[in-house]
């Protein structure tokens, strides 16, 4: 029946059903290799230098596990590739844990290292892929373009955009990424905050002009999008084409502007979700539905590419904003000279 409604957030799920016992697995932040019969850290996951919202148990100050060093045993219990390594950390999410290591596949010589298991890598890997992307930005600009990836459009959305935004305001160009943008809210005071004009500048007496408002970008924008990027993720790219803020790049978003909203829950404790709402356009016509948002700039999504470390939607925003610097670039204007006030 919900799918027969033909819109988008309509949902089911819960009630009355079975439940299968689970249980936790801990997480040390890195990614494994076989060699042999033993594992050994092929890589520890690191985010930006000074972000430590989430760090691997092996990026702690006292631990000196390294990558390449392999990892004999777990609470005493050899780990060897007889198994996947998780299976050795099955219960032990937010658990103090005792690791052996050594920088050969050999017990003698072997040290420990006394660790906190993370419950999980989500969020690690996440924050590792977006410095990565911004490190490969900033270092084919020179420094001159700026990378903001925003989530979502909820908390944590808005989160990223203001306190990325305001690390790289004062960039020459930035790239806007909203793939695989889940969506939350609707995006309007992220649009807001793009699209800010200057107001004024003040001329400083002992240091360097300060432009209003501030934390205000004034140069080319260009923002990738995905098949990924929905809801809120489909509202905030087509608010920044509709302001002209700069061209779309990546892939045609998910198609889903039709909201949900005050649906009791069910009798079994189940859930269903109705639309009640749906965007339309201030010249009257409806929100593509189903469709999504068209890219100025089309680059088919490569996953597999990505995967290898190869992001083609990245590269082309990397070009373009090259480009626009070219023909857009912000210039401020220089503090005018010496006024005679005496009339």
């Amino acid at each position: 029946m919900i799918g027969e409604l033909n819109a988008s957030h309509t949902y089911h799920g819960g009630g009355d059903v079975e439940k299968t016992k689970t249980q936790t697995v801990g997480y040390l932040g890195v990614d494994w290799q076989a060699d042999g019969d033993h594992y050994k850290i092929k890589r520890i996951l690191r985010g930006a230098e000074w972000d430590a919202e989430a760090r691997s148990p092996f990026d702690m100050s006292g631990v000196n596990i390294k990558e390449g060093d392999f990892i004999l045993a777990v609470n005493g219990l050899p780990l060897t590739t007889a198994n996947e390594p998780y299976a050795a950390f099955q219960g032990l999410a937010n658990k103090t844990i005792e690791i052996t290591y050594n920088s050969s596949a050999s017990w003698t010589g072997a040290r420990t290292a006394i660790v906190k298991a993370m419950p999980d890598e989500y969020r690690l890997r996440n924050l590792a892929w977006i410095e990565n992307m911004r490190k490969k930005v900033y270092e084919e600009t020179n420094g001159e373009v700026g990378y903001i990836y925003v989530p979502s459009t909820g908390i944590d959305g808005q989160n990223e955009l203001i306190r990325q935004f305001n690390a790289q305001w004062d960039k020459k160009a930035l790239i806007i990424d909203e793939r695989f943008n889940d969506g939350g809210q609707i995006p309007d005071r992220f649009i807001e905050m793009l699209n800010r004009d200057p107001l004024a500048f003040w001329a400083i007496r002992d240091g360097e002009t300060w432009p209003w408002p501030p934390f205000a970008h004034f140069g080319p924008k260009v923002m990738l999008i995905n098949g990924w990027s929905g809801s809120g993720g489909d509202a905030f790219p087509d608010y920044f084409k509709r302001k002209g803020l700069g061209p779309l790049i990546g892939a045609r978003t998910w198609g889903g502007l039709i909201g949900i909203s005050g649906v009791p829950g069910l009798i079994d404790g189940g859930g269903v979700t109705v639309p009640t709402f749906r965007m339309y356009n201030p010249d009257g016509t409806w929100f593509k539905e189903g469709h999504g948002v068209d890219p100025d700039i089309v680059v088919p999504e490569d996953l597999s590419a990505m995967a290898k470390g190869t992001d083609p939607q990245l590269e082309r925003a990397i070009a373009e904003t090259k480009n626009l610097l070219k023909t857009k670039e912000y210039k401020r204007p220089p503090v005018p000279g010496k006024e005679k006030r005496a009339y």
